[in-house]
């Protein structure tokens, strides 16, 4: 069985996003079910912008939209760990 990282919105039931990078953070939240505001899942328009709390995440590509120390663009980062997240 492949690794996988914990992660928790809002509050919400934790759940399991792949630990390989198959998927952004933003395509495992939906795959989940979780609700999730964007636009242009580029990291252009910051739409999706997020607040960590606890966790690191690694960029896939370098963020266009301004975000502040311990905000994240879910777009187009992937899980390097347990997250707990503010969206």
């Amino acid at each position: 069985m492949s690794e996988t990282f914990k992660v928790r919105v809002n509050q919400l039931p934790v759940i399991e996003v792949p630990a390989d990078g198959s998927q952004s953070l933003l395509e495992a939240l939906e795959a989940a079910g979780i609700e999730t505001r964007y636009h242009c899942r580029t990291g252009f328009c910051g739409a999706c912008r997020s607040k960590l709390h606890e966790g690191e995440v690694e960029y896939v590509n370098d963020p266009l939209a301004y975000i502040r120390p311990g905000e994240v663009l879910p777009c187009i980062c992937i899980a390097k760990s347990d997250l707990i997240l503010d969206h």
